[in-house]
């Protein structure tokens, strides 16, 4: 609304115009300029701080960048050396002309391709070099000689480690305690298998020790608590000697479920062939001489022995392809082409009808088996006796034969021991066992007394009965003696058949006969002749040959059944399903709830 005079009313810079009042030029150039600058300043706001709306402010130049690439790039750094071997150095050198693979080559070869994940992978002693206030790069970096990790063995995931001999031959002061135990931990916590590579002392100890750490500490035994409980929670530990095994990493390769060694390289000793010249004056030694595969393999510290070390890992992934990866689960079974209603015919003429003579006891387990499934342990150790491990429609099992071709079966101290272990190792990993049994008895004569064969039959009497994993008889030929009921008596009730070639007793009749009429014997020698006591002799051994037909044994329900060789595959076959379907779901709810707890260690 106007004056008396008509003119507007007068309004300074900051007035605010009345409603409806029209802008002058100057106000709207004005108000135009304020707007562009707030906008202005919100525009320089998000590109200086986008998440804040706060301005960054600028970082002086010796401070670490905000988005921690220094430390990305000293890790990078630290990680590509250990990657990356140094083919100057002397143990690198040393390593190669011993004709063995560098750590990370070896995990290359054993584990599935890109399957390796590493843990600690910058553990290590390393020089730093400062190059600002804040600022240092690695100057020099000796790594850990331990490498470990998760990888994967045809698909299945394992916990690793592995020796590196080119970095102070495997001892403990080129690695760190707490890393080794603390893969042992993982396993146990994970429930993971554990496979370790052994070349050199693997945390064992060395004189310089003394010297870096300023005092001679008594010795420790890291791990070791969690290794024994792993082994008797059937978490697989599988270990190859891929070098020297010394010490303690000796002792943690025997202790493993399953140990192999390389024929070409490997080696095991308590101390090396300097340390005994000084002890035991045993000089000029080689490894080889001390602790090689003819040394270890033929005595049962190692378990089997490989060409290389390829070999070596290929054995390592076929073990663990019938093992659970812990005790409170079942064997994993696979799919199979080998019918389980196939018929063996051969079976039927594989027992010579003259009793002295031997035959393949392989040929019965390879056949009875799945197609190509068996997988022998300690061939050349205990040959009294065959181990080792098989599939039956696919589903795992343990494998336990008597071995006519060696002692003619008689169970000696090596192989009581050899069966002894193979029990505890299928009772740990929920195996169920089919055995071939054909024993005379324990081994008799000075050398079985020697060897303790009484001792180590009875540890193996006790194991057959502490154990309780569903086991299976098939007796091919003889059960004689302590032996022979000790390996076919231990489960209630008993699951077991015979063939027609069956034959048992207290004592076999070669000896037998001559023990129990032995008065009578002589009676007839002394007052007839040589002659006539040997006609006598003829007359009892038919007539106990006679009494001995094993359908006798049947009509006195002393044996369950006796079967035709041929149909050997089906029975057992249809046992392992239904162990599987009924007794093993039953016996992993007692392994989870504490109720059930084998030993192995």
């Amino acid at each position: 609304m106007g004056n008396d005079d008509g003119k507007p009313p007068e309004t300074g810079d900051n007035s605010t115009p009345a409603a409806g009042e029209i802008l002058r030029p100057s106000q709207t150039e004005k108000a135009a300029s304020r707007a562009a600058q707030v906008s202005d300043h919100m525009i320089s706001q998000d590109k200086a701080s986008p998440n804040t709306g706060r301005r960054r402010r600028r970082s002086k130049q010796d401070e670490p960048p905000a988005d921690y690439s220094d430390v990305l790039g000293q890790l990078k750094t630290l990680r590509t050396i250990a990657a990356t071997p140094n083919t100057k150095k002397t143990g690198y050198i040393r390593q190669k002309e011993a004709g063995k693979l560098w750590v990370r080559e070896r995990i290359e070869q054993l584990l599935d391709k890109g399957s390796f994940r590493e843990i600690g992978s910058v553990t290590g002693k390393v020089n730093w070099h400062q190059t600002g206030p804040l600022k240092e790069e690695p100057e020099d970096y000796t790594p850990s000689n331990n490498v470990q990790g998760f990888g994967k063995l045809r698909g299945r995931k394992v916990v690793f480690t592995a020796d590196d001999f080119s970095i102070r031959a495997g001892h403990a002061d080129g690695a760190l305690f707490e890393k080794t135990v603390y893969l042992e931990k993982l396993a146990l916590k994970l429930k993971l298998p554990v496979v370790k590579l052994v070349d050199g002392s693997s945390g064992g100890g060395s004189v310089t020790t003394i010297k870096t750490q300023g005092y001679a500490y008594v010795p420790p035994l890291h791990g070791a608590h969690e290794i024994v409980k792993q082994l008797n929670a059937g978490i697989p530990n599988l270990g190859a000697a891929v070098g020297m095994a010394i010490g303690l990493g000796a002792a943690r390769l025997v202790a493993c479920h399953f140990s192999v060694m390389a024929a070409d390289i490997g080696s095991l000793f308590n101390a090396g062939p300097q340390v005994v010249a000084g002890a035991t004056f045993e000089e000029g030694l080689s490894f080889t001489d001390l602790g090689g595969p003819a040394v270890h393999c033929t005595n049962g510290t190692i378990d089997n022995l490989a060409a290389n070390e390829g070999e070596c890992f290929e054995q390592l992934r076929s073990v663990l392809s019938y093992l659970p990866n812990c005790g409170t689960q079942i064997p994993p079974v696979l799919a199979v082409e080998d019918p389980v209603d196939r018929m063996s015919p051969e079976l039927r003429t594989l027992i010579p009808r003259k009793r002295e003579r031997m035959y393949d006891p392989r040929k019965i387990i390879n056949t009875v088996a799945d197609d190509r499934s068996f997988f022998e342990i300690g061939s050349l150790w205990g040959r009294s006796a065959i181990v080792g491990l098989a599939r039956l429609g696919g589903k795992p099992v343990g494998i336990i034969s008597n071995n006519c071709e060696h002692l003619a079966g008689a169970l000696d101290a090596a192989g009581s021991q050899k069966i002894t272990r193979h029990l505890k190792f299928c009772d740990t990993f929920n195996l169920p066992i089919l055995q071939f049994v054909d024993v005379p008895g324990y081994a008799i004569g000075t050398v079985a007394e020697r060897t303790a064969t009484m001792r180590w039959g009875v540890e193996l009497w006790k194991t057959y009965y502490t154990t309780t994993v569903p086991l299976f008889n098939v007796i091919v030929r003889k059960v004689y003696g302590v032996a022979g009921g000790v390996m076919v008596e231990c489960r209630d009730p008993h699951t077991r058949v015979a063939w027609p070639s069956g034959e048992w007793g207290s004592l076999p009749l070669e000896g037998g006969i001559d023990v129990g009429h032995a008065a009578e014997l002589r009676k007839i020698e002394k007052d007839q002749g040589l002659e006539a006591r040997k006609a006598r002799y003829k007359e009892l051994e038919e007539e106990y040959r006679r009494l001995m037909n094993p359908v006798r044994t049947a009509n006195a329900f002393s044996i369950e059944e006796i079967i035709d060789p041929a149909r050997t595959r089906q029975l057992v076959a249809e046992w392992c399903r239904m162990v599987y379907e009924a007794e093993l779901p039953e016996r992993v709810i007692h392994r989870m709830t504490g109720k059930l707890q084998p030993v192995f260690a």
